[in-house]
């Protein structure tokens, strides 16, 4: 037995399991191979996305010499035989939306990339889980069940307890202690003098809020929402009526088409397509796109990276765009995302937009347009999405990168993918503000420049567009979800006043489709004027 220290990690406890979720659908029991893809596997991404590294070759070579040796080979189809019926069993559609207890789909993930979770009730019996749990909640609020496997009214509102827990996601901590479970149990108990079952205690931004017994669903249920209320009180813009702007979906859209690989290695030139950092990332790519995520063992990173860095000086400007479409597919895979969302200092990610946006109108329309979809990629990811928002100089080139292409006049192609790039943006925003605690520090969240900046970009834009349907719905989301639930008294809600923007947006709604008008106007009659006096 070895144990081999392989560095140290300062990422938050958030972002790694934000990350071990992502793989979720990667480490399956069915994917389970005991050569291929196996703990050793997992414990190489897990070391790299930790400490930009993995484990050493010694350990994740060893399945191939065995296999490279007679008795190897001979022992193979033995060992695949013997493990078929766990690994051969079916695995669930990722892409298929499950019904929720109220008969509507519930949403997906899409390449990675986590929707507002579902919220659950967490039984505990253990004293700390109890003060980790109430300390996560300090900012929010959080409901304790005391229950006893003897009470038969607790059952009673276990059917109503779940379902708040359900309905409250992450912005209430619904905890169920069964106090005859176990010694610390009652301790808990003993702690809170609790004397009958069910009881119920309700914190509120960290103080005890309320208490009160008694199996009834409808106070349960009553006092519970009045609590997350309090905690997130209604914004002025819940009043308004944009039913069809809020339906609009708030997946990421990425750009995953793989092109011929042999023609886009060709495009990088001789020397470039047999880098083996190049080479390592095609490989993945093909054996990702034909035998699926689970086969792929992720190729040398920190090469892969080192590459791409040099490539923006390294490799004429007609041909760079290559190197940039290797990568964008290499994104898909949550891995290799999470890897580039936690790079310390002048990342990867910086190098490839800067160098794009420093190069302005004189950039090559191929390369500005597979950056663009490289950078919308990057949402796909929820340990990226969470980066961008917390990293302002990664934010500012992406909104650099957008607001180049808005305007430009030969390309619609651009426009169209410069608007997706922002409703991304706009959208992990959003996502961030409806999952966001009331009061106190608000981490993740685009600084307050980079959300006026890019609204200025979107109302400008789209004064000027006229042709294309695709981008002026992209952009008219994008702007409503920066707008959508600001602060009172924010820099963009007295930026879209000052520019009118509900006038432009509405002078849009003869371009778009039939069935987008309506958001149209709810965005441009609603949003952007009623909407602006919060």
């Amino acid at each position: 037995m070895d144990i081999i220290p392989v560095g140290e990690t300062s990422l938050p406890m958030e972002v790694i399991l934000d990350y071990l979720d992502s793989l979720k659908q990667i480490y399956t029991a069915e994917a389970y191979d005991l050569f291929a893809h196996n703990c050793n596997n997992f414990t190489n991404d897990f070391s790299m996305f930790l400490v930009g590294k993995g484990i050493p070759d010694h350990i994740t070579s060893l399945p191939k010499q065995v296999l490279d040796t007679p008795f190897g080979q001979m022992l193979r189809p033995q060992i695949d035989s013997a493990m078929r019926s766990v690994t051969q069993a079916p695995v669930p559609d990722q892409s298929t939306a499950l019904p929720s207890s109220n008969g509507a789909p519930k949403p997906v993930t899409t390449n990675g990339a986590a929707t507002r979770s579902v919220g659950k009730v967490h039984n505990i019996t253990s004293p700390s889980k109890l003060n980790t749990l109430l300390v996560s909640a300090q900012s929010s609020c959080a409901v304790i069940f005391f229950t006893s496997s003897t009470c038969a009214p607790c059952k009673l509102v276990y059917p109503s307890y779940d379902a708040l827990a359900e309905e409250a996601g992450p912005r209430c901590t619904l905890i169920k202690i069964d106090i005859g479970a176990n010694a610390d149990a009652q301790s808990i108990a003993s702690t809170y003098s609790i004397r009958a079952t069910p009881t119920f205690i309700t914190f509120l931004r960290g103080k005890k809020d309320d208490q009160w017994s008694g199996a009834n669903p409808s106070q349960l249920e009553g006092n519970v929402r009045l609590l997350i209320q309090t905690a997130f009180p209604p914004h002025s813009h819940d009043t308004l009526k944009i039913l069809n702007f809020l339906s609009a979906s708030t997946s990421p859209t990425v750009y995953s088409k793989v092109p011929p690989l042999d023609k886009l290695l060709a495009k990088l030139g001789p020397t470039s397509s047999k880098h083996p950092a190049v080479n390592a990332a095609a490989a993945f790519i093909k054996q990702r796109s034909t035998d699926g995520a689970r086969e792929a063992p992720v190729p040398d990173l920190p090469a892969l990276a080192q590459f791409l860095r040099t490539a923006v000086s390294s490799l004429p400007p007609d041909t760079l765009f290559a190197a940039y479409d290797l990568f964008r597919l290499t994104l898909a895979d949550p891995r290799v995302s999470a890897f580039f969302a936690e790079e310390q200092g002048d990342t990867t990610l910086l190098v490839l937009l800067h160098h794009v946006n420093e190069k302005g109108s004189t950039c090559p329309y191929n390369l500005r347009l597979v950056t663009i979809h490289l950078a919308c990629n990057l949402f796909g990811s929820r340990v990226l999405r969470h980066s961008i928002l917390g990293d302002q100089k990664l934010a500012e080139a992406i909104v650099a990168l957008a607001a180049g292409s808005l305007l430009d006049h030969e390309h619609a192609n651009l426009r169209v993918a410069a608007a997706t790039l922002a409703l991304n943006l706009a959208n992990a925003e959003h996502l961030a503000r409806r999952d966001d605690a009331p009061h106190g520090a608000k981490p993740g969240h685009l600084p307050e420049s980079v959300v006026t900046e890019m609204a200025a970009s979107l109302v400008e834009a789209l004064g000027e567009e006229g042709e294309s349907k695709e981008a002026i719905k992209g952009m008219v989301l994008a702007l409503g979800r920066l707008v959508y639930r600001a602060d009172k008294g924010s820099e963009v809600l007295d930026l879209c006043e000052a520019m009118d923007a509900g006038a432009v947006v509405l002078t849009k709604k003869s371009i778009v489709d039939a069935r987008d008008q309506s958001m149209v106007e709810e965005v441009g009659g609603q949003l952007l004027s009623k909407g602006l006096k919060v």
